[in-house]
């Protein structure tokens, strides 16, 4: 019987490095398991809607932590009225090549307890964290 446990284990092992191998996390890009997992259906909200529902195209946006941009451009908010961090470093390089060309003001901050804005800066922040 103990195995069978570890057999199992050990395929697991195999099969989450397997996973790893093939997955090209860029961003918050989860294409690479499109089909097997689904996101947020169980919930009784949608941070999409919720956010949509607060944000007013003349507000002064920050989006902490966004990943690399895509749900933040995604909101087509103005790029002029937009600030944006993230700390990961591979998120950070694709910031740095996708959001600052289009005009969002990115900053690389790794403490979202330490952002690099004045106070008051912004009306609304979110975080889909």
């Amino acid at each position: 019987m103990k195995a069978d446990i570890a057999m199992e284990r050990s395929e697991r092992v195999d099969f989450w490095k397997a996973e790893e191998e093939t997955a090209q996390m860029i961003g918050w890009d989860f294409s690479h398991i499109h089909g097997r997992y689904t996101e947020e259906t169980d919930l009784p909200w949608d941070y999409e809607t919720i956010v949509r529902k607060y944000m007013k195209k003349s507000d002064r946006l920050l989006d902490i932590d966004t990943g690399g941009g895509e749900f933040l451009m995604k909101l087509d908010h103005p790029s002029e009225l937009t600030a944006c961090t993230e700390g990961y470093p591979p998120n950070v390089a694709l910031c740095q090549k996708s959001l600052l060309p289009k005009g969002y003001d990115f900053r690389m901050a790794s403490d979202p307890s330490h952002l690099p804005f004045a106070a008051a800066a912004f009306d609304i922040i979110i975080n889909r964290h």
